[in-house]
């Protein structure tokens, strides 16, 4: 019988881990309950590449390896599994996985992503390679409202990759394409991976999703450009798509304003208001085009007043009635309440009693009390305010406004006008496309995403609006009938049982490895090296890489982010930061062969002369990508940490 390449490759791993495991027995002196330690983390991943369940295969592995550290004690092993599934389950962060899994499964039901692919691909249409740009972003797009990698593959492979074959596409690029974009939501927030990363390593969520948004759209703005780059050096692989593709019909009542689609929209629907074009069209249509049209102009308008008296106006600092001993205080007759001052007799001002050869102050004209000669004056800030008065505030509390706020809104105002410039009618009924699909999509992420990195709400409180936010919106698309949400519910609750399950497992695992002393072998192995912080990061980055071949990233979370994540003290590495670079390297976990699951995904809905070579070589110059923006993450780690920084910190 011939085997497949993927089981020989599966093969070989799996000797090399067992080899690796019995050399390293074998060349011990003493074998220690660390060693044992190690045998059961290669038990582990052999197991799981031989396909046995992963929660399961952790659960009995630390459960037996748990009584062989407690001398063959059933109780207190027990005793060790009851309590890591409690601790597990009582951990609030877990709360927000089904919620965020619920409103990913009813957007996806909504039906949003085929109007909101074919408005992109239309307004795209001039750029190289618009297909496979337009499914990177509408990938994106929704990994950020949905997060769950099966569903955005499956649907784009169902619906892009048939358009891009059809517009004659290379298919390993168009694979790439899909695969790629719909690996984004393991990484872009709201994302499970970064729960789960931060449930295990201690890290808040809310920092993680603040973190991970600007390294998730650099690294889908890598994935358009190279699509862009190798449009234009290889157009046979990417053809521009034809006049017919790009064509846009119009309505019935504008086609009554004109038959050129090309006409400009304000221009021609001012003009038929007042002319007597609009004897067939209703005012009323023509209003509500109107509005359509204004509501970018009115969109930029409030947030660039709102935006600038944000960055002009200065909080008011409190100042308060302190004087300096010795200052002159006024009017003291006129305070209401409070400490005053003993009346003098001379005119209001206080004075030393006539002493005989004693220190006396010298005169003054005007009565009140005066510095001495040669004392300076009393700087500005130590004048008394009125006394009985409310605290003063700082003069100047109106700044001018910073250059990046002028450049931001330059930039906005520049694509506005050139929005109003080249208004035809057929960019009007893509505007009119987008406002359906990609709008109402983007409310519900703004929404959720805002609240939890401005700090209005918890993750969970998010996640809560998030799934009553996915309701109301399939609601409003007709899209919400009894069977889809039995549909939902059943995915919510298997994709978090075994979310919940993996938990369990991986806190009993943990809790056994500890037990055995394998952490500490770890440790010690790893400081006998005497690696440089960036050695250890290239180190830990390498063995994820490789990791992720045979397993996926929910494997590598649980099982091997607890031996990592107590060594970052001994580096100086921040856990947020080393969260962000192992979310960007996991995206190689969907798409490394042989345990690629974007690309068993994606042929699941291809046609048959598309085959998992092809697919696996569309994916190669993006898993490439993903190096680089991890080498990119390195060398700036403000791209990660900055948004963070200044929300928090």
């Amino acid at each position: 019988m011939k085997i497949r390449k993927e089981l020989w490759f599966g093969l070989s791993f799996m000797f090399l881990i067992v080899g690796a495991a019995a050399i390293m027995l074998l060349r011990v002196e003493t074998i220690t309950n660390g060693h044992l330690g190690l045998l059961m983390l290669s038990l582990v991943v052999v197991a799981i590449m031989l396909g046995f369940p992963t929660a399961f295969t952790l659960m009995g592995m630390g459960m037996i390896f748990t009584w062989f550290a407690y001398d063959r004690n059933t109780t207190h092993t027990l005793d060790l599994m009851v309590q890591a599934a409690y601790k597990t389950m009582s951990n609030d962060v877990l709360i927000a996985v089904p919620l965020f899994v619920f409103m990913g499964y009813l957007v996806e039901r909504a039906n949003l992503i085929e109007t909101l692919f074919k408005s992109l691909h239309l307004a795209m249409a001039r750029l190289p390679g618009a297909l496979a740009v337009a499914t990177l972003v509408t990938c994106t797009i929704f990994a950020t409202a949905t997060g769950i990698v099966g569903a955005v593959v499956t649907l784009m492979g169902l619906l892009a990759l048939p358009a891009m074959l059809r517009a004659g596409y290379s298919i390993p690029l168009a694979a790439g394409s899909i695969t790629a974009g719909g690996c984004l939501g393991i990484l872009i927030p709201p994302s499970v991976l970064l729960i789960v990363y931060g449930a295990t390593a201690g890290v808040s969520v809310v920092q993680l999703y603040a973190g991970a948004f600007f390294p998730g759209v650099m690294l889908a703005s890598l994935y358009v450009l190279y699509v862009i780059i190798v449009a234009k050096l290889k157009p046979a692989w990417a053809p521009p798509l034809s006049a017919a593709d790009r064509a846009v019909p119009l309505p019935p009542l504008t086609q009554r304003l004109t038959t050129d689609p090309g006409a400009h929209a304000l221009g021609r629907l001012v003009a038929a208001l007042k002319g007597r074009r609009n004897a067939d069209v209703p005012v009323g249509h023509l209003l509500r085009q109107l509005s359509i049209v204004l509501l970018p102009g009115l969109i930029f308008a409030i947030l660039a007043l709102t935006s600038y008296r944000a960055v002009t106006t200065v909080a008011a600092e409190a100042r308060y009635d302190i004087q300096e001993i010795g200052a002159a205080r006024s009017a003291p007759d006129e305070q209401a309440g409070g400490l005053q001052e003993p009346p003098a007799d001379n005119e209001g001002g206080l004075q030393e009693p006539p002493s005989e050869g004693g220190l006396a102050e010298p005169p003054s004209s005007s009565g009140s009390v005066q510095e001495p000669p040669g004392a300076a004056a009393a700087p500005p800030a130590a004048v008394a305010a009125e006394p009985g008065s409310a605290p003063a505030a700082d003069a100047g509390t109106i700044r001018a406004a910073p250059t990046w706020w002028w450049v931001c809104f330059a930039v906005v105002g520049a694509i506005t006008a050139l929005f109003y410039l080249f208004l035809s009618f057929a960019r009007l009924e893509i505007f009119k496309m987008l406002l359906a699909s990609f709008f109402p999509l983007m409310l519900l992420i703004l929404a959720v995403l805002g609240s939890i990195v401005l700090g209005l709400a918890t993750p969970t409180e998010a996640a809560a609006m998030g799934a009553l936010g996915g309701f109301l919106l399939a609601a409003a698309y007709r899209r919400l009938t009894m069977s889809v949400l039995k549909e939902s519910v059943f995915l919510t609750a298997k994709t978090s049982a075994m979310v919940c399950w993996l938990f369990v497992g991986s806190a009993i695992f943990s809790a056994a490895f500890a037990l055995l002393g394998g952490q500490a072998l770890v440790e010690e192995w790893v400081l006998g090296m005497n690696l440089s912080k960036i050695q250890f990061l290239v180190l830990s980055q390498v063995i994820i890489f490789v990791l992720g071949w045979p397993l996926e990233w929910t494997e590598i979370i649980v099982i091997f982010m607890p031996i990592f994540i107590p060594l970052l003290d001994n580096f100086g590495v921040d856990p947020l930061f080393f969260g962000l670079l192992v979310a960007l390297n996991l995206q190689t976990a969907f798409l490394s062969p042989p345990v690629a699951m974007a690309a068993f995904y994606l042929k699941g809905v291809s046609p048959p002369h598309v085959t998992l070579n092809q697919i696996f070589l569309g994916m190669l110059p993006f898993m490439g990508i993903q190096v680089l923006a991890i080498l990119l993450l390195y060398i700036w780690p403000q791209i990660g940490l900055w948004l963070p920084q200044l929300l928090y910190k």
